[in-house]
């Protein structure tokens, strides 16, 4: 599986329709922000304003504490920014802190870089110029505190490197951002807009950092990126500071029961963050067709095949429909 949520393949392979399926294979929160009735007919109608993206990168910079001396920009998903970072970046290899989300890796590769996987960020070779890491990382959940990263980005600069740290599950930990302490740091930082606000169709996603870096991406980008309806329920959504505290207190309650769920079915949960739940299963791969034959669409790694990723259900009723799959494929399996 390179990437969770298409039930395409799951389909075509175990039968039924959409509407039968529970899938659990994103980390994409279950209860989206709710878009408004009605969006001002001139978002689908008018070409994007340069207010309207001034507007969103202001709310942006407000909900992700971005210092005044930083740069934001936006793009239709931060999966559109991977390609830039290349660009971006000095010359040399560089180093990513793994297993981890693939498509970084791709993206240098696809550049012409060489890629060294490293399973920590000190492990990284000395001579490291271009350091890249999730925080939290995805799917394991592993964390570095705010001081951490700021040393490591004091190393970089005195190498004259570049320090990359996608953010794209930060929302659900508060205060793990490493943007509030940013100075003129070689730092840049990756925010995913889809899935803490249960929102991935809409496709948005920031790159905040040094202005001199943020600008170029900018340029990087064809005129109107970012589509009129995103422009508009991306700054509502990031406005909404009091549904964000809330969401963030009830996705830590639903985890709580979700992690329970997996533990009494046997599973051994070992990581993961708010948004989903990495378990250990010495027949995971037996596990995940288990599930799919009953219609439950997990995540599998073909680079850990004992490890299964559960996204939240998102009801009571959706839990216990896994707990009772889970149970009925135990005995299976």
């Amino acid at each position: 599986m390179r990437h969770g949520g298409d039930l395409s393949d799951a389909i075509a392979r175990f039968g039924g329709s959409r509407a039968d399926w529970l899938d659990l294979s994103t980390g994409i929160n279950p209860h989206a922000w709710a878009i408004p009735e009605r969006i001002e007919t001139r978002f689908w109608t008018d070409l994007p304003s340069a207010d309207d993206l001034t507007g969103l990168l202001d709310s942006a910079r407000r909900a992700y504490r971005v210092p005044a001396s930083l740069g934001v920009m936006a793009a239709p998903g931060t999966q559109v920014i991977l390609p830039l970072l290349p660009r971006l970046a000095p010359d040399g290899p560089v180093a990513i802190v793994g297993p981890t989300y693939s498509s970084h890796g791709d993206a240098w590769r696809a550049a012409g870089r060489t890629v060294v996987d490293i399973p920590t960020a000190y492990d990284a070779p000395e001579d490291t110029r271009v350091l890249v890491l999730v925080n939290p990382n995805n799917p394991d959940g592993r964390m570095l505190s705010p001081a951490a990263l700021m040393d490591l980005a004091r190393q970089m600069q005195a190498r004259g490197g570049l320090l990359i740290v996608d953010e794209a599950f930060s929302d659900v930990v508060p205060g793990l951002s490493l943007l509030p302490h940013l100075g003129d740091e070689p730092v840049l930082v990756l925010r995913s807009f889809g899935k803490f606000f249960g929102l991935a169709g809409l496709r948005l996603g920031f790159l905040a950092g040094r202005p001199d870096l943020t600008d170029k991406a900018a340029g990087m980008l064809e005129s109107w990126a970012v589509s009129g309806p995103a422009l508009a329920v991306g700054q509502a959504a990031l406005s909404d500071l009091a549904w964000q505290d809330a969401m963030r207190r009830q996705l830590a309650d639903e985890m709580a029961d979700l992690t329970l769920a997996l533990s009494m079915a046997g599973l051994t949960v070992f990581g993961g963050t708010a948004l989903y739940a990495l378990a250990g299963l010495r027949k995971a791969e037996a596990m995940h067709a288990a599930l799919a034959r009953r219609h439950i669409w997990t995540r599998r790694f073909d680079h850990s095949p004992t490890w299964l990723r559960f996204g939240l259900p998102g009801s009571p009723a959706a839990l216990t429909r896994l707990s009772t799959a889970l149970a009925d494929a135990m005995a299976e399996i």
